[in-house]
Parts: structure tokens; sequence; C-alpha cells
């Protein structure tokens, strides 16, 4: 197999080399190319450039070549280097024909996703295929069109053999994304680990229950979270958008779709965090929770020895122990919430409401925040 371009171009990741990949938007582009070459000229070529966003070059292999009855296609395969994605290895066809008009027309075919709900980049009945890999197929098409000498129009059809049983395995369900996957890729490179891909997924969510009038977004950062607001608040999986360790992030993304509401509910361990101010709850941003436990354990009237009973606590729960067995867990816990209440308020400033449901496994619910008593006191959820 002929080199891409990539192979010595890593990332480092928690002191770890991994290799770069490059995107379905990628292969689509570099699929399209290929074929229009072939249409044009007649015999297909082992391997086709492509320049991507980023500004990376790739020589990638073209495989699965056909010519027939006017039309060309060919496929290329997903390299997603070092990032564990359910799309590494699937093959990328385009098909396309000519046009008399000089235009790129671009749709997706069997394997790659419709757009059934309103609030993505896309309209209604779109095929998924983003903005970004649209105009890197457009691009390549018409490169491809210049090196022929062409001035006619292309109609680029691009499939995914395989793409609907994939899709399950992707956010295309919670999306409204029905009957494939979507072709990504804004950079045209897969970055292992990538964080942006992360926030770029959870901002589309967030932003199209808005689009669908929700009024109040309901984030949880995970299983614990969506398990107990199912199991002890009687909400639904539709009604509940997970934001991981990005609370900070998902907050203002909630602001900028224009939600007036936003209503967290999360286990101890990642929100007593919240109460020192730390936005993004994974261990490597900020774990000091030890610590912020001690600070309310001294604040609800403990003394130094609590407080180092809490610091040589490994669990949440067992810092939860020590201030129950001191008589002073319900006072830390109205602490707690006021910490977290005025850091979640200052994040949010005035561009919405905010509240917070903080629990236990153990324990149960903890405290409630903000508006969320008033909230939950209705009876009802938005959506």
């Amino acid at each position: 197999m002929p080199e891409t371009g990539i192979e010595s171009r890593y990332v480092l990741k928690n002191g770890k080399r991994l290799r770069l990949g490059y995107t379905t938007g990628t292969c689509a582009a570099a699929a399209a190319k290929a074929a229009a070459l072939l249409l044009f000229r007649g015999q297909a070529d082992e391997t086709v450039e492509l320049v991507t966003p980023k500004g990376i070059a790739l020589r990638l292999e073209v495989l699965d070549p056909r010519l027939e009855r006017g039309r060309a296609s060919c496929a290329v395969r997903k390299d997603a280097g070092d990032d564990p994605d359910a799309t590494d290895g699937i093959l990328v066809y385009a098909e396309v024909r000519a046009l008399p008009d000089p235009e790129i027309e671009i749709d997706g075919g069997p394997g790659v996703g419709r757009v059934t709900k309103p609030g993505l980049k896309l309209p209604v009945g779109a095929a998924a295929i983003n903005p970004a890999p649209r105009e890197m197929i457009r691009r390549a098409a018409e490169e491809a069109l210049a090196a022929c000498g062409q001035s006619c129009g292309l109609s680029v059809l691009i499939s995914v053999p395989g793409g609907a049983e994939l899709a399950k395995k992707t956010f295309n369900p919670r999306l409204g994304i029905e009957g494939g996957i979507s072709i990504l890729g804004t950079s045209g490179i897969v970055e292992p680990m990538s964080e942006d891909a992360i926030l770029e997924s959870l901002e589309l969510e967030i932003r199209q229950k808005r689009a669908l009038g929700w009024e109040r977004l309901i984030l949880v950062p995970g299983n614990y979270g969506a398990d107990y607001a199912r199991s002890a608040l009687g909400f639904s999986d539709g009604e509940l958008v997970k934001c991981s360790n990005y609370i900070g992030c998902a907050l203002d993304m909630a602001a900028d779709a224009g939600f007036p509401e936003v209503l967290l509910i999360g286990h101890v361990g990642k929100l007593v965090k919240l109460s020192g101010g730390i936005m993004n709850t994974h261990s490597r941003e900020g774990d000091a929770r030890a610590e912020l436990f001690a600070a309310l354990a001294l604040r609800a009237g403990g003394g130094a020895e609590l407080a180092r009973t809490i610091l040589d606590c490994v669990t949440t729960d067992g810092m939860l122990e020590a201030l129950r067995n001191a008589g002073l867990l319900e006072r830390a816990m109205t602490l707690m919430a006021e910490r977290i209440d005025l850091h979640l308020r200052s994040r949010v400033r005035d561009r919405l409401r905010v509240g917070a449901v903080v629990f236990s496994e153990n324990y149960g619910e903890l405290c409630r925040t903000g508006p969320a008593a008033e909230w939950l006191a209705e009876g009802k959820s938005e959506g």
C-alpha cells in the first residue's frame, strides 16, 4: 500500500505518540477526485493526491475503480490513525457523472444518513455530508475537471457500504440522522481522542434540542447522572444530554443556542468540583475533591482532625461518611450547594438560569441548587 503522507505525523497525548488519521470527508473528496479523473481519462490511477483543509498533503490509494455507461466510481479506505473511531477501515465510495452546466452537485447514497430533524448545520432532508466535507468534495471535483480540461459540471454521489448498521454505533440516532453515517471532518485530519470532535458532537445535540423547541436543557455528565435522572427523577433517555466532563463548555453552548434554562444532574464526585469553580471535571484538569470536602467540613464547623480524615479518604462516599459521623453532612451539603450555585451563575452570568441536582449512590440526593427545586416541583420536564 502506498504511503498516505501522514505516516510520520503524530500528536502527543498523555505522553504517548499517537498517529494521525484522515476523516470520512477526506475519503469522500479523494474518491470523488479519483472517480472524476477516471471518468474523463478512461483509466484509473493507483493513488490520488489531496490537500486537506489543515494543509496536509495526502496520497491515498484508489480502490475498486469502475467505469460504465457514462459513470465512474472509486473508493478510498478510511484510516483513523490511533483514534478509536467506529468508522476506521470503512470504504467510502464516490460515483460521478458529467452534467451539462458547470456546477457540482453533491448528494448521499446508500450508507450515508439523511437529516430528519432541524437544528443541524444541514436542512431536513439533506444528506448528512457536513459543510466542510462538501467544500472538500467540490474543490476536489473542480481540480479533476481542470486537470482534464473539462468545463462541464459533475454529479457526485457518496455512499458507504454497511453505513446504516455502522451508524447505530455513532451519535446519529440521537441527532435524528437516519439511514447511515455522517461524512465529517472540518480539518480533514483525525487527531486521536480529539476533544474538538467530542465538543462538536455535544454542540450539535444541544443546538438541535433548542431547534426542536426545548426551553430547558437537561445535562448529565455521564451514565451515573443519566441513571439517577431516570430512576429518581423520572426523566427519559430522550430528555437527557450527556456532556461528559465539559460542564462549562456545555453551559456556554446552551447559552449560545438560546436556552433560557439548564438543569444539571450529576454525581457528587463530579459536581463537588463545581464548588471550587472547576468547570472541566476530568481528573487531569483538576481533582480537588478531597480538598474541597475538607474545606466544606471546616466551614461547616468541623475541626482539623475531621479535615485530615477527609483528606485521607479515597472515595467521595468515604468523605460523606466522615461528615455524617461528625454530624455535619447536612450543613456541609448546604454550603456546597451555595458554592456550586455561585460558580454556575458566574459562568453563565445573565445568559440563562441554571440549577443542579447533586446525588450519591449510597446517600441519595444531597442537594439542589438555584431553581432546581422549583423546576422539579413542577412535576414535568420540557421537550
